[in-house]
């Protein structure tokens, strides 16, 4: 944690100063070792009001989609849609120009992990498809994707959604303040690999909120060393990729797109939370 003197005021925005609050606690974690996070990853108050109202706007664009994702349509269009909804609402999509990305959003389909880009693509019933929103309003990011389905899916492609859909909760699950980032891999890991799935490892989450991206990483699978602690007022995305073969990942031509080696397929569900002292609330 960043550097605080005894008379500071505390991290955890009680206003009371530091030696009073949270100074013991966190010395003693320190001896033991523990990673603690840097200051500027607590949020306030007022930074966590504003990431909850961009979370809903996001949350209401990815409800929009609902409607709109059927059979016969480009992924263009979705993309075209989303840059407008988004700017209706005051808000920006965060990914449009971000490091040279081209588009609004990210449109993932089959066998594509993450980071499609869209284009002339024109969904067909069977698809499934991750769509993934990063807004911006009012100067705060949230980050959320979910998982579609065109039609009718096949039940491998029905059984791997859910399969995703259920690692991201137990990965919102193991969020308790004070516990290692590392519970958050421990969760999903293993219950991916008990239905015959694997775990994307490339790829994970990331803190978010005043920025686009930034600490801490969060791996969705076990890495056997202890990670950051959560502490409240942290917020960060959970959004384990699984895939229905192999873990590896190839990334295309286009330096952004990632698919399975094997080509098969490949499930992402993403949540914006908060840490709080009873745990984590969903912010999209």
């Amino acid at each position: 944690m960043g550097i605080l003197g005894r008379n500071d005021l505390c991290w955890c925005g009680s206003e009371k100063k530091y030696k009073g609050c949270h100074m013991e606690a966190d010395n003693f974690l320190i001896e033991k070792g523990c990673i603690m996070p840097d200051r500027e990853l607590i949020m306030t108050k007022e930074q966590v009001a504003g990431i909850k109202r961009s979370g809903a706007l996001t949350r209401e664009i990815l409800d929009m989609l609902s409607g709109v994702v059927k059979a016969g349509v480009t992924t263009n269009k979705l993309d075209a849609l989303v840059y407008d909804y988004t700017l209706s609402k005051g808000g920006y999509p965060a990914p449009l120009n971000y490091m040279g990305y081209p588009k609004s959003i990210c449109t993932s389909i089959n066998n594509v992990i993450c980071h499609g880009i869209p284009d002339e693509t024109v969904l067909k019933n069977g698809d499934i498809i991750n769509i993934d929103i990063t807004t911006i309003l009012d100067g705060y990011y949230s980050d959320a994707s979910r998982m579609y389905k065109v039609g009718e899916v096949s039940s491998e492609a029905e059984k791997l959604v859910e399969c995703a859909k259920e690692c991201l909760r137990l990965g919102i699950d193991a969020v308790k303040p004070f516990k290692s980032i590392s519970d958050i891999g421990r969760a999903i890991e293993p219950y991916a690999k008990e239905r015959g799935y694997s775990v994307v490892r490339d790829f994970g989450g990331h803190g978010v909120g005043v920025k686009f991206h930034e600490e801490p990483f969060i791996s969705h699978f076990i890495t056997n060393t202890e990670e950051m602690l959560m502490y409240p007022g942290m917020v960060f995305t959970i959004e384990p990729m699984i895939n229905q073969g192999k873990r590896n990942t190839r990334i295309l031509a286009n330096d952004w797109t990632a698919v399975t080696i094997d080509r098969s397929l490949s499930a992402q569900w993403e949540h914006t939370i908060l840490v709080t002292y009873a745990g984590a609330e969903v912010l999209t």
